[in-house]
């Protein structure tokens, strides 16, 4: 399983929209996400807008491809593209990729 951990930038002034729209995605969002391989999918905020996101998935390349091919999200991306920094792309595309560089299981084995 590939760990992928990203970073975005969120506009200041729309941390607290953004945050509320992600207290509950729409459903059928949720549902094509895991359906399309994003695993232990986890944001996180910091009070300057710094989003860091977290997934694990067989393959980022097929997770994002499966995304692309839904309608759902299409409509979400439209929606989210208007919240962020210098972003290149959609927001699922678009953002920066971490380097892992530890994993204590990984150590431990």
């Amino acid at each position: 399983m590939q760990r992928v951990c990203f970073q975005l930038q969120v506009k200041p002034e729309h941390i607290p929209e953004y945050t509320r729209r992600h207290a509950a995605i729409w459903p059928e969002m949720a549902e094509a996400l895991a359906a399309s391989g994003w695993h232990n999918y986890s944001l996180f905020l910091r009070p300057d807008g710094l989003l860091i996101g977290y997934f694990e998935t067989p393959s980022l390349e097929a997770a994002q491809a499966a995304m692309a091919a839904t309608e759902v999200n299409a409509r979400w991306q439209a929606e989210m593209s208007a919240f962020f920094i210098d972003l290149d792309g959609a927001p699922d595309t678009g953002f920066l990729q971490l380097t892992e560089i530890f994993h204590l299981e990984d150590q431990l084995a």
